[in-house]
């Protein structure tokens, strides 16, 4: 494996055309966008998109990303992105548009009816494609200066906690001598890309939480997207919407054992798992005071604050589970983040996490 830091993200940067080429000639390129670290293949050939399952252990019905780059803006028009997804997508309806537009380049995921000519390993065998055109400059000009597009995962092992840093990746894949690497720094969102289904047509599906909410989706396009359990008509049926990205119960998961707490209930938390909790980091609010000394006798407490701003939650989340996953833990525990849309997407990265932490944590393929 080898690394490569690029302060210029200009056309003529070298480490950009360095990438772009490594992905012509079908290697990997890890790469960051505003998300996390993306795992990049050529999302046109066959071999170099299953590097990616194989790199990852990733199952192999387990949908991936297209990443696009954005067009050139001409004036102040809107842009042309039905010309970019050209290549993808069979059907743009007109409330895809309005997302787009809104929202792209960004961390917003649409799944469209695929194009016949995308790749079936791309799509886990489904007839839909999922299409994103992140918001990082330097994801940007590789995706500009590769002109095509990049399949990109997670660059981690698949179900483990993702990358928000090159040393993630580095750390993931050492002793990988071909993977090349781009250090952009930290990701600022943090999580992974809201995913939102427009490949019925005649409604919009939520179906992976993110920063992106439902709440903000209407409020700037007026477009209505129905959540997992929302009525959307009497006839419709959840079980028909794609596989998407994330979608499996264990994921995102450290192998030192997780939970969530509910408020002042630490010590519940511990009694339910009284096997795990002779050394114990528990994150709390950075609003709120600390435990004090209502301990559990048998344990060693460490408090870590978190923040209670949903957005900086985020972006943190991954970084510290990241840390105290390796600082030698019994068990990690996590306040349940509060009601609210802007939480959603936490929520669930903690929930799955929580279900897949553990040592046995290294295989989820069954769930």
């Amino acid at each position: 494996m080898f690394g490569v830091t690029s302060g210029d993200s200009s056309p003529q940067s070298l480490v950009i055309n360095e990438a772009a080429q490594a992905l012509r000639d079908g290697r990997l390129v890890a790469f960051p966008t505003e998300t996390v670290y993306g795992l990049g293949a050529d999302a046109s050939n066959p071999s170099s998109v299953q590097k990616v399952f194989t790199t990852k252990g990733r199952p192999s019905n387990h949908p991936l990303i297209v990443h696009v780059a954005a067009p050139e803006r001409l004036g102040h028009e809107q842009l042309d992105w039905v010309s970019v997804l050209a290549p993808w997508a069979r059907d743009i309806p007109e409330d895809a548009l309005k997302l787009m537009n809104a929202f792209w380049p960004g961390p917003l995921t649409l799944v469209f009816k695929k194009d016949k000519h995308v790749l079936n390993e791309i799509t886990g065998g489904q007839d839909t494609v999922a299409i994103r055109s992140p918001a990082h400059p330097i994801a940007q000009e590789l995706l500009r200066q590769f002109q095509g597009g990049v399949v990109a995962p997670s660059a981690n092992r698949f179900g483990k906690v993702s990358p928000t840093s090159a040393a993630d990746v580095r750390n993931e894949f050492e002793g990988d001598t071909d993977l090349l690497v781009i250090d952009g720094g930290d990701c600022e969102v943090g999580i992974e890309s809201t995913i939102v289904d427009v490949s019925s047509g005649d409604r919009v599906a939520l179906l992976r939480p993110g920063v992106i909410t439902p709440k903000e989706m209407l409020a700037k396009t007026g477009v209505r997207v129905y959540r997992l359990g929302e009525a959307i008509d009497p006839n419709a049926h959840f079980e028909s919407l794609p596989r998407v990205s994330g979608g499996l119960k264990a994921h995102y998961a450290p192998t030192t054992p997780l939970r969530l707490y509910a408020p002042g209930r630490v010590l519940d938390a511990l009694t339910e798992f009284p096997d795990t909790k002779s050394r114990v980091a528990v994150a709390v609010w950075d609003s709120e005071s600390s435990l004090g000394d209502d301990g559990h006798p048998s344990a060693q407490f460490e408090e870590v604050e978190v923040p209670s701003d949903s957005a900086a939650f985020a972006s943190r989340l991954y970084r510290t589970l990241r840390d105290l996953d390796e600082q030698g833990w019994d068990l990690i525990l996590f306040p349940e983040p509060p009601a609210g849309e802007e939480w959603d997407g936490v929520r669930d990265r903690l929930q799955r996490a929580c279900f897949g932490s553990g040592p046995s944590s290294s295989s989820h393929d069954s769930n």
